[in-house]
C-alpha cells in the first residue's frame, strides 16, 4: 500500500467509525465551547463578604461603601462583632470577612501605629481569595489619597508615589484567557492521542497491525492532518469566538503545528500497538490528561517543580507544545524565541516517529 493510499483509507476509517469520529475529531468542537463556557465573565464578580467596622467612623463607612460598589464584591452584612461575621462565613454565605479596626481614621490621619484593616478569605478559592484582597487594598488607597485631608501625615511625607500597572498579552486579567490556551494544547493532545491509539488497537483486534513503511508513514500523515485540523480550528476560530485575545505569530503556529501533531499521531499509534480494544486505551489515556495539565507549567511554574517532576514533564508533548504555542499565539513571539520549546519538541517527534515505526513497521506487513 503507498503512502496516498494509505493516507485515504486511515480518513475513510476515521469517518466510518463513530468512536474515532468523536474522539478525533468532534471532541474538539464539543471541548472548544464547552469547556471555556463557566469562565464566560473572566473574573470574580460580586463575591459575597461581611464587614466588622469597629471604627464606625465616616471613613470606615466610606470603606463600606466603595467595596460595595467594585466589580468584585457584595457586602453581605456588616457586622459589629467578629463571631458573627466568622459564623455567616462559616455557614457558607460569604467568602470572607473584612475588618475594620478601632482607630482606623485617626491611625490614617495622624500616622500613629494601629491595627489598620484584616481581611480573612476563603483561600480554597484562590481566585477568589486575590479577587477579595485586590479589591480592599484598591479601595482603601483610593480613600487615603481623595478622602483625607491633605494635612494628614500621610500627605505630608511627601506625595504619594505612583504605580502604575499593566497587564500584557491577557489585558482584562480574564480567567478565560489564561486558562483556555493552555488547556487547548492539552485538548488537541488527548483526542489525537486517543483517537490515533484507538485505531491502532482496532487494527491490532484485526491482526492486522503491522504496516509496511509507506502504510505507516500514510497513516501518520492521516492521522497529523486530522490534528493540523483542530490546532488550527481551535487557535484560530475557537479563539476567536470565545474572544480569547491573539498575539499574533500566526505563521509561527503554522510552523510548528505539523511537528506537535506528527509527534503525537506517532505516539498514539505506537501505545495503541499494545491493546486490543479501544476501550482499553481509552481508559488508560484518558486520566492521564488531569495530571498532564497540571505538568504543563501552566498551573504551576516548571522552574518552581522539584527537577526530577520539571524533566518528566519535558517529555510529554503538550508541555513542550504549550511553551511553544501560548508565546506564538498569545505573545507574539518569534520562533527564534521559542527556539528551546520547540526544539525539545521536534526531538520528541522525530524519536515518537522512530520508535512507533520500529514497533509496527514490519517488512511483511503481518500481525505479530
Amino acid at each position: 500500500m503507498s503512502v496516498g493510499e494509505a493516507f485515504l483509507a486511515t480518513w475513510r476509517a476515521i469517518f466510518r467509525s463513530r468512536e474515532l469520529l468523536a474522539t478525533t475529531l468532534l471532541a474538539v468542537l464539543l471541548y472548544s465551547f464547552y469547556y471555556p463556557a463557566p469562565y464566560a465573565q473572566q473574573t470574580s464578580q460580586k463575591l459575597p463578604v461581611v464587614v466588622v467596622d469597629q471604627d464606625d467612623s465616616a471613613l470606615s463607612r466610606a470603606v463600606v461603601r466603595e467595596l460595595d460598589a467594585t466589580r468584585e464584591i457584595r457586602v453581605q452584612a456588616v457586622e459589629t462583632s467578629m463571631l458573627a461575621a466568622r459564623a455567616t462565613m462559616n455557614a457558607g454565605e460569604a467568602d470572607g470577612v473584612i475588618l475594620i479596626a478601632d482607630g482606623l481614621e485617626r491611625q490614617l490621619r495622624t500616622g500613629s501605629p494601629g491595627s489598620g484593616v484584616g481581611i480573612w478569605v476563603d483561600a480554597t478559592y484562590l481566585v477568589r481569595a486575590s479577587a477579595i484582597r485586590d479589591a480592599v487594598t484598591a479601595v482603601i488607597q483610593n480613600l487615603v489619597v481623595t478622602r483625607l485631608a491633605p494635612a494628614s501625615q500621610a500627605t505630608r511625607a511627601g506625595p504619594p508615589i505612583a504605580i502604575v500597572s499593566e497587564p500584557l498579552f491577557n489585558l482584562t486579567g480574564g480567567y478565560k484567557n489564561y486558562v483556555f490556551p493552555a488547556v487547548a494544547v492539552v485538548i488537541i493532545q488527548q483526542t489525537l492521542l486517543i483517537g490515533a491509539a484507538s485505531f491502532m488497537a482496532g487494527r491490532r483486534r484485526e491482526g492486522t497491525w503491522r504496516m509496511g513503511l509507506s502504510e505507516y508513514l500514510g497513516t501518520l500523515a492521516a492521522f497529523g492532518s486530522a490534528g493540523a485540523v483542530t490546532c488550527l480550528f481551535l487557535f484560530g476560530m475557537a479563539f476567536w469566538i470565545q474572544g480569547v485575545p491573539v498575539g499574533g505569530n500566526i505563521g509561527g503556529v503554522i510552523a510548528v503545528t505539523p511537528v506537535f501533531v506528527i509527534c503525537i499521531a506517532a505516539l498514539g499509534l505506537g501505545l495503541g500497538s499494545f491493546f486490543d480494544r479501544f476501550e482499553r486505551a481509552m481508559a488508560i489515556i484518558a486520566p492521564a490528561s488531569v495530571p498532564f495539565f497540571f505538568l504543563t507549567g501552566a498551573a504551576w511554574p516548571l522552574d518552581q517543580m522539584p527537577r526530577i517532576v520539571a524533566a518528566i514533564a519535558w517529555l510529554i508533548p503538550s508541555t513542550a507544545g504549550l511553551h511553544t504555542f501560548v508565546p506564538l499565539n498569545q505573545m507574539g513571539a518569534s520562533l527564534y524565541e521559542v527556539r528551546g520549546a520547540a526544539g525539545i519538541l521536534l526531538a520528541l517527534a522525530a524519536i515518537c516517529v522512530v520508535l512507533a515505526g520500529k514497533r509496527i513497521v514490519s517488512t511483511t506487513s503481518t500481525s505479530g
